[in-house]
């Protein structure tokens, strides 16, 4: 008896080690609450549960985690909490600016290519300042973006380059 005390042959290792896990985990779970510099949304914040799983939260929502599971929303209980959800897809529908930016060097490259090719980007891509050898689609999506990122400044541009070619004709 003296001896399997001292090896630990009596003990269970196999219920000693799930225990250990389960403890662990309810640590963990404990641990990790969300902060309150998480850019989690108010409506989200008001409506989480700490006691429950990040799965039973969602489906509580009206959310869901993943893929599997989207269609019936059996549980009805979700229907209280979808109020929330409501001004969540308000708040997402709402479209936010455009912070796309161009680099100057990308706008002089652009500005270039349209003063001395106006829209032929076969011509563009054949120039001899198109060190990188960009092609004429590519060419006409830097124009396109240059377009969309800085539009007044787009049109100042062209408004010049008609009014030079209308000076020199």
């Amino acid at each position: 008896r003296e001896k399997s005390r001292k090896t630990g042959e009596d003990q269970n290792r196999k219920r000693q080690t799930r225990q250990s896990k389960t403890k662990l985990r309810l640590r963990l779970r404990l641990r990790s609450k969300p902060k309150e510099t998480d850019k989690a949304s108010p409506q989200i914040r008001n409506a989480w549960d700490e006691l429950k799983t990040v799965k039973q939260n969602l489906q509580d929502m009206g959310l869901s985690l993943g893929m599997k599971g989207m269609l019936p929303i059996k549980n009805k209980k979700a229907s209280t909490k979808l109020e929330s959800l409501g001004s969540q897809l308000v708040e997402a529908s709402l479209r936010g600016e455009d912070r796309t930016t161009c680099s100057t060097d990308m706008t002089e490259y652009v500005q270039y290519m349209v003063k001395e090719h106006n829209q032929d980007y076969k011509a563009m891509a054949r120039d001899k300042k198109n060190y990188y050898q960009v092609t004429p689609k590519q060419i006409k999506r830097k124009v396109e973006l240059y377009k969309r990122c800085h539009p007044e400044e787009y049109a100042v541009f062209i408004a010049s380059l008609e009014g030079n070619r209308v000076s020199v004709k």
